[in-house]
């Protein structure tokens, strides 16, 4: 995709701050830092967004060419800049995300650095945070690392293991089935982009073979309307994860596979398979051209299709409760079932020549030394607040709700920051003035 700089913006530069204090610093320009960005210049706070580089990169890079969203268009709300286009009901496509985003900035005009990575994050002993760029090291009262969760392509060390010669891609390289050699395709993972690329596979007519795991699915509609209004609607998307015994498990859940591709379907491996997709249980072992499978298809089919009839007997139940007039829909009848356990595979017989490994991110917090994590690697925080004064995150998976790390909530969470860092502000002008002595914090002025 051609980079475009919307009409109107003025690029900045870090450099102009070096050797002056920057009252917060915003690492990352995805939609978690560009929602901060417009939370603090509503209340006056001075701030830069530094992004790596540019503005929808990982909608530009990391995405595939018939990727759109899951989520309807009416639930990108980004701060003070919602959805405005005519399909409110559709699903944006990666191109339409990017221009989502082009248009944020192009509205608000934040103070965004682009093409700067931070590659160190300190703190000194006087409090103040230390940042290491390319372009030399500032300083910030604060900071905001809104990074997201997805920076390091996941391949299991089995892979090294597979025969030289079969073209290896992750999910986060793969565009199209014309990257890929000529022949079948195995697809290893199901979660949201295993599927929908294994389905990007099927309709292009190659033969795939897809390696299932244990992600749940939903249903596209139900009931007469898309099942994520029905969730909306029931307060789902607002639940905290204070409300779960296991915050901890459900941060790292993966998400429902659905698609909203030609206007949103259901994603069905059993149609799949019954339209000749070779379907497997988990991936358990690589040895040259054999490769091995868990004895757990059946299991993973049959407990997916469990999530989605349970989430239809939520909305039952919600419909009932509010005297709600909705049409009667029958439910789901498998299509397919595994007749036998397929244990080992042979890629050659198979005429397989290419791998797609949709098996996730790790993410890469090592340019942060702050000890914030915890021992999995994940930052400890409330809401985003850490227990170092100053630090926050941002855009997390789950940091407070289902829509923290998405366009639907992400907004909401940037707000609360934007309010805890205007009050910290606050604390320490009172209390500069209390005891006399000055406040780094307030250097901060309104932006003109």
């Amino acid at each position: 995709m051609t980079a475009r700089r919307p009409v109107g913006v003025l690029p900045h530069s870090l450099k102009s701050r070096r050797g002056t204090p920057i009252p917060v610093a915003v690492i990352g320009g995805g939609q978690a830092g560009l929602s901060v960005s417009y939370c603090l210049r509503e209340r006056g706070i001075e701030h830069v967004v530094i992004e790596r580089n540019q503005v929808g990169q990982e909608w530009r890079e990391r995405r595939w060419d018939s990727f759109c969203l899951v989520t309807p268009n009416w639930q990108c709300r980004l701060p003070g800049f919602p959805y405005q286009g005519d399909d409110p009901d559709g699903f944006m496509v990666r191109e339409q995300i990017v221009q989502y985003l082009e248009d944020y900035v192009a509205f608000f005009q934040p103070p965004l650095v682009e093409g700067v990575s931070v590659d160190g994050l300190r703190r000194t002993p006087s409090g103040v945070f230390e940042l290491t760029t390319p372009d030399g090291e500032f300083t910030a009262d604060q900071v905001v690392v809104a990074t997201g969760p997805y920076h390091t392509a996941s391949v299991p060390r089995m892979a090294e293991r597979l025969a030289a010669g079969v073209e290896q891609v992750h999910s986060s390289r793969y565009r199209n089935a014309d990257q890929l050699p000529e022949g079948a395709v195995l697809v290893v993972g199901t979660g949201q982009s295993g599927c929908q690329i294994a389905e990007d596979l099927h309709l292009a007519g190659r033969q795939v073979h897809l390696a299932v795991g244990s992600a749940p699915r939903v249903a596209r509609f139900y009931r007469g309307r898309d099942c994520v209004a029905w969730l909306d609607d029931m307060g789902h998307y607002a639940k905290d994860i204070g409300e779960f015994d296991d915050a901890g498990a459900v941060r790292m859940r993966v998400n429902h596979y659905v698609t909203g591709r030609d206007g949103g379907r259901d994603i069905d491996l059993r149609a799949f398979a019954r339209d000749g997709m070779r379907l497997y249980g988990r991936l358990t072992g690589i040895e040259g051209t054999r490769l091995d499978f868990a004895d757990d298809l059946k299991i993973n089919l049959d407990r997916a299709d469990a999530v989605a009839e349970g989430i239809k007997d939520s909305i039952d139940a919600y419909i009932a409760a509010q005297g709600i007039n909705a049409p009667d829909e029958a439910r789901y009848v498998p299509v397919w079932e595994p007749s036998e356990h397929a244990a080992s595979l042979d890629l050659q017989d198979a005429g397989i020549t290419s791998v797609v490994w949709s098996t996730g991110f790790t993410r890469d917090h090592r340019w942060i030394e702050i000890p914030a994590f915890d021992g999995r690697g994940y930052p400890m925080h409330w809401r985003g607040v850490t227990s170092t004064p100053g630090l926050y995150f941002l855009g997390l998976p789950w940091q407070y709700s289902w829509g923290s790390g998405r366009f639907e909530a992400v907004g909401r969470d940037a707000e609360f920051l934007a309010n805890h860092i205007e009050a910290s502000r606050r604390m320490a002008d009172v209390c500069g003035a209390l005891t006399g002595a000055p406040s780094a914090l307030t250097s901060a002025l309104p932006i003109g």
